[in-house]
């Protein structure tokens, strides 16, 4: 069992079959997947220089476009210790440059949420609650939050937090996934939101 397996327990079962299929995820065989991201939107111009300081930790970029290509890439692995580890990979090809958005997620199994360090190197943490929609979709949504200095954590007040909600889908006509996220924060707004959708490729 993956670690998403782990943590919905009988409500993965509840996913669309596609989507099971997606996040079962086993040691070795990674999830590819190609498509297009219809539209991606940051927030307002000022905060363009700490989108671009963003994007050397391969996190938050200050881009804009429509119809930009997009790939996906899931490994699961083996940790030293024991754990399991699933690694994010995301890339945004605009016409001049490629973005990357990569993150690092284990599972907490006494508090059943999971950990995502975000970024390479890791420069955020934050706590993410899984579930799954009437509809059979996955969602996801931020909680408790960390900045990171080495191996130094710092907690951010509620108010300086990432609200993150993702929402993935299949849509059986289209025989695509479909993506839909949504990055706000309290006092500013919109930081980014992109939505689209890809189909799994062989590596």
């Amino acid at each position: 069992m993956t670690i998403f397996q782990d943590l919905l327990k009988e409500d993965f079962q509840k996913l669309h079959p596609k989507l099971q299929e997606r996040y079962a995820l086993p040691i070795g065989q990674p999830f590819y997947g190609r498509g297009t991201m219809s539209k991606i939107e940051t927030g307002s111009s000022w905060q363009t220089p700490f989108l671009r300081l963003a994007t050397r930790w391969q996190l938050l970029f200050p881009e804009n476009g429509k119809d930009v290509p997009f790939t996906i890439k899931n490994t699961s692995r083996i940790l030293p210790g024991g754990g399991v580890e699933i690694y994010w990979e995301r890339s945004f090809y605009f016409n001049k440059v490629t973005r990357h958005f990569n993150a690092f997620m284990t599972i907490d199994e006494k508090y059943e949420f999971v950990k995502d360090y975000l970024g390479e190197p890791n420069l955020f943490y934050s706590d993410l609650k899984f579930e799954v929609t009437r509809e059979g979709r996955m969602c996801i949504r931020s909680d408790s939050q960390r900045i990171i200095f080495g191996k130094v954590e710092i907690p951010i007040p509620s108010f300086l937090q990432a609200d993150v909600t993702v929402e993935e889908g299949y849509d059986d006509a289209k025989d695509t996934f479909t993506i839909n996220v949504d990055i706000q924060n309290k006092l500013v707004g919109r930081l980014m939101a992109y939505e689209g959708e890809f189909k799994e490729q062989p590596i």
